[in-house]
């Protein structure tokens, strides 16, 4: 026997839309299923509505994977309280690593993506602040939150996603066979290139950076 059917009057309102909720909606399939399926049909689909309405509040898939992007920078933690600025700096870029790591897909996206909303501009500004509290001059301040925040979604991007270990093997081994012949300093090097935990490495990559921030002006 076929049901009747209900009347619209009988079913649930559906939420009105707004951007807050689209994005909500976005990250969750992001954490579900990957940034891949974050589309505008998708997204619609989640929503109960079709993709032409969701234009007006997003204007298209890059925008959407930018604000996506923003919502996760917002689980950040903030700069820890103790500490040298630099070490309080360093922990801050960790975690906005380790964010990304956390979704491969995100990673390689937040290469290319713009992000533009308030956990962007408190990130920003929270390295700023750090970053001017150790005396570096406003102008290098400036141009290496850019850099460092290059750095970290690089990585990011690099170790993003679930790599084999025999992925690695033939650099490895080009590294480890150089002819010293041909390729001396590789020879001599080839320990230590190959040397470190990424962790170790990361760390080691953040001081580099803020030290060379602080020592560094701008061209004129």
């Amino acid at each position: 026997m076929t049901a009747a059917p209900r009347s619209r009057r009988e079913r649930p309102a559906k939420a009105a839309l707004s951007r807050e909720g689209i994005v909500a909606a976005a990250v969750a399939i992001l954490r579900a299923e990957g940034l891949r399926k974050v589309t505008m049909r998708r997204l619609a689909r989640e929503l109960d509505t079709g993709p032409a309405s969701l234009y007006v509040y997003v204007r298209n898939t890059d925008e959407l994977h930018a604000a996506v992007l923003d919502e996760l920078l917002g689980t950040i933690g903030p700069a820890p309280a103790e500490g040298d600025w630099r070490e309080r700096l360093e922990k801050v870029l960790t975690g906005c690593t380790a964010m990304l790591l956390e979704h491969p897909s995100l990673a390689r996206s937040a290469l290319t993506a713009r992000p533009s909303g308030p956990h962007y501009l408190r990130l920003v500004e929270t390295l700023l602040e750090l970053l001017l509290s150790g005396g570096v001059p406003r102008e290098q301040a400036a141009w290496g939150v850019d850099l460092l925040l290059q750095h970290a979604m690089a990585t990011a991007a690099e170790h993003a996603g679930e790599e084999s270990p025999d992925e690695w093997q033939p650099v490895i081994r080009a590294l480890r066979e150089a002819p010293a012949d041909t390729h001396p300093h590789i020879a001599a090097s080839a320990d230590a290139l190959l040397s470190g935990t990424p962790e170790a490495r990361l760390s080691w990559a953040f001081r580099t950076l803020i030290h060379g921030i602080e020592r560094t002006a701008v061209p004129d």
